[in-house]
């Protein structure tokens, strides 16, 4: 099954990393292939160290792309988004995983580091390898609401963002 998680709201990676808790509960082999997130550290990283080898995360992303004191080269986040797809293809071909999900993967197409075309094909193959692949991310392109079985939207209604406060260690990280 095919199921995005996108919308403005908090939760989208939150919502995966439920799934996946829950998958590996059933007896399950889940992998998160994280799009953006770079090499900082997370609370999900330290939680699925004691799922491991059920449960693993490959961080493939290269952090914030041109905003927060960005200075690599835009290249480098389009080699790095393009290297995390073809490795949860490999992966998904390895039948080791019950479940992927590719975390940010819309994020990445919205900023053009990938096309919808290539995510779309990669989509095609790993979800036939898989009981079911999980994407999240913001703006999801039509296409993949189309052939998605489940889309949940989150919403934002209230925030403290926007009231300038930052992310919480442990909530939102």
């Amino acid at each position: 099954m095919f199921i995005v998680f996108t919308g403005d709201g908090k939760g989208k990676t939150t919502a995966a990393l439920g799934q996946g808790l829950r998958a590996v509960g059933a007896g399950r082999r889940v992998l998160m292939v994280q799009f953006l997130k770079g090499p900082w550290k997370s609370g999900e990283d330290a939680s699925v160290q004691k799922l491991a080898p059920d449960f693993m995360i490959a961080k493939m992303g290269r952090g914030f792309v041109g905003i927060m004191g960005d200075t690599l080269p835009r290249e480098a986040h389009e080699d790095a988004a393009r290297n995390a797809l073809l490795f949860a293809r490999r992966e998904a071909e390895s039948k080791t995983w019950n479940i992927i999900i590719l975390d940010e993967v819309t994020h990445a197409v919205r900023l053009g580091l990938l096309t919808e075309q290539e995510v779309m094909e990669a989509i095609q193959g790993i979800e036939n390898h898989l009981e079911h692949l999980i994407i999240t991310g913001r703006d999801a392109p039509q296409s993949f609401i189309d052939r998605a079985a489940i889309v949940t939207e989150m919403r934002c209604v209230k925030h403290p963002f926007t009231d300038g406060v930052g992310g919480i260690r442990g909530l939102e990280y």
